[in-house]
């Protein structure tokens, strides 16, 4: 278990303008725990702002703590001074699985999707900041923060933390078979199902500067 799932609010997801499902609206979850459930279960996020009148979309790391997801960056990256305070929006996406279906207009995916809405916090509390590196670390590879070295003073100088409230968020979800129109089942011949797809990780490849027959640690080993 990741710090970043330890905290479940019961409170149910906000129905704003731009949080609410317009479309497929029996795809979306109004469930809180839904929400976790996808930030927990990723790797990487996507955090969209405007920079310079055009809109950013930027791959990143991040993690949850209670309703709060952070993500870092170094102090010198250009949009991360534009942060503070801005608008942003953040998503992340799990693909489970190609849907084929009997006409190629009904060809979806199974897949669990969160978008989070609201305003960037830049993160000053150095209690704060402490807490939310760990939880991005443990989010990527759990067990990390206490195997590996922590941030020195002038590391954690050199890197920003931005905080975003989860207050505003939408959650939609696709899972089962294809939805063919009657004409199509009716006609047959044609093959319809879904190809699963799962993210698994490989055998580790040791650092080419460990002394020869290292051990593997086992929260990289037994991931």
């Amino acid at each position: 278990m990741t710090l970043s799932s330890t905290a479940r609010s019961t409170t149910a997801l906000s129905s704003t303008a731009r949080s609410t499902v317009t479309r497929l609206r029996e795809r979306a979850s109004s469930d809180r725990a839904d929400l976790y459930a996808v930030l927990d279960a990723g790797l990487v996020c996507h955090l969209g702002l405007v920079r310079d009148g055009a809109p950013v979309v930027l791959p990143t790391g991040y993690g949850r703590i209670d309703d709060t997801v952070y993500v870092h960056g170094s102090t010198g990256a250009g949009y991360l001074r534009l942060a503070d305070g801005a608008p942003v929006c953040l998503t992340v996406t799990h693909l489970d699985g190609i849907v084929y279906a009997r006409s190629v207009f009904h060809h979806s995916m199974n897949y669990r999707s969160a978008v989070v809405h609201g305003t960037a916090r830049r993160v000053t509390d150095a209690d704060e900041r402490w807490d939310a590196l760990h939880a991005i670390v443990e989010q990527l590879s759990p067990g990390s923060w206490e195997h590996a070295r922590e941030p020195d003073p002038k590391e954690m100088a050199a890197t920003a933390v931005f905080a975003l409230d989860l207050a505003e968020a939408s959650v939609k979800v696709r899972t089962g078979p294809p939805s063919d129109d009657d004409e199509d089942l009716a006609a047959g011949g044609r093959w319809a199902g879904v190809l699963p797809v799962h993210t698994t990780f490989g055998a580790p490849l040791p650092c080419p500067e460990l002394p020869e027959g290292a051990a593997t640690p086992p929260h990289v080993a037994e991931r």
